[in-house]
């Protein structure tokens, strides 16, 4: 498997890497099971997240045994010095480990202030002082935030959404992490789900020598194609690059891409599947959104008081709630012309 080096932090990551979010939803002996057959299988690189529920548990039972063979990468969102050095201990206990290689700030909306001694930043250097982590990296939505990010020379690494759909802005901070020496760690290559050719996902993701991909992986199956594909490495073709640009027509612009920046909302509302819900009806088994519970999120949408929060906090500028109006339509007429499918 590829070993690539995360840029100034020294630490080597195997591309693929495997993004934990999706084990939060697995039982915990499937959790072991998965996690555990991902490192059978030469994943080496595992990220995870304080705010993963009990992500950061399931990693420790499968992978405890085998500390010094992996490298573990977590978040915090926590604000202050206090916050994060209370996450980082939680995280150390919960992965039953006594260092983390890399821990980043989560979803930063802007570049820490590194001079406040009581902030977020003070923190991790705190924690990198006790021994507890070795690298300090950052993760975000917003590209302006990103690149600065990059230039400000804080940190070791950067994660930010990165597949065959994203705009060129974004596919340029893949280079600009290189020209910095810092660590490109590539979230969302799925673009939320809506990408499901693991196969041309690959080949995409090789072209960018710098990059790891954080595969979000809930299922052996889903394991399965990703090693499938890495021991294939399958270069882009004539044939790849026609479906990418075909892709490309069909999903770039304005679509929800699932980054949950607008949530949560004051009535309820799951704005980060229901936005989308046009794509997962037609780009994934349907019948799963059929159900009472699925009618009932989507009519949630009928409460919307208009206070137009999410449209604030939306880093791609979307008009979130008359989306939501548009889904919901949608999601309507699909339901009365599918409901006698099931």
């Amino acid at each position: 498997m590829q070993k690539v080096r995360l840029g100034k932090s020294g630490l080597v990551a195997t591309k693929p890497a495997m993004g934990c979010l999706p084990v939060q939803r697995c039982d915990k002996d499937y959790a072991v099971r998965l996690l555990r057959a991902a490192y059978e299988g030469g994943i080496r690189f595992f990220d995870t997240a304080n705010a993963y529920t009990d992500s950061e548990e399931k990693i420790g039972l499968a992978l405890h045994d085998v500390r010094g063979d992996i490298v573990l990468s977590t978040k915090t969102r926590a604000d202050t010095k206090d916050g994060v050095l209370r996450h980082v201990e939680n995280s150390l206990r919960m992965m039953k480990t006594d260092y983390i290689d890399l821990v980043q700030i989560h979803q930063a909306e802007a570049v820490p202030d590194a001079d406040d001694p009581d902030g977020a930043y003070a923190g991790l250097l705190e924690a990198k002082r006790r021994g507890w982590i070795g690298h300090i990296g950052v993760t975000s939505h917003r590209v302006q935030v990103a690149e600065a990010c990059i230039d400000s020379g804080l940190f070791e690494t950067v994660q930010f959404p990165f597949s065959y759909i994203s705009s060129e802005r974004d596919l340029a901070l893949a280079e600009r992490a290189e020209k910095a020496d810092v660590g490109y760690l590539a979230m969302k290559g799925l673009a939320g789900g809506l990408l499901t050719n693991a196969r041309v996902c690959h080949a995409f993701m090789k072209q960018y020598g710098n990059v790891v991909p954080l595969w979000g992986i809930q299922t052996l199956e889903q394991l399965q194609q990703w090693l499938d594909a890495a021991e294939e490495d399958p270069d882009l073709d004539e044939e790849m690059e026609a479906f990418i640009q075909k892709e490309r027509k069909e999903l770039s612009g304005s679509f929800c891409r699932s980054c949950g920046y607008c949530m949560p909302c004051p009535v309820g509302i799951e704005i980060r599947n229901c936005a989308r819900m046009n794509m997962l009806l037609r780009r994934s088994p349907w019948q799963p959104y059929m159900s009472d519970e699925w009618y009932a999120k989507m009519h949630k949408i009928e409460d919307c008081i208009g206070c137009r929060t999410c449209a604030s906090r939306c880093p791609y500028q979307l008009d979130t709630p008359n989306l939501l109006k548009y889904m919901l339509k949608d999601y309507d007429e699909f339901y009365e012309s599918h409901k006698n499918l099931l």
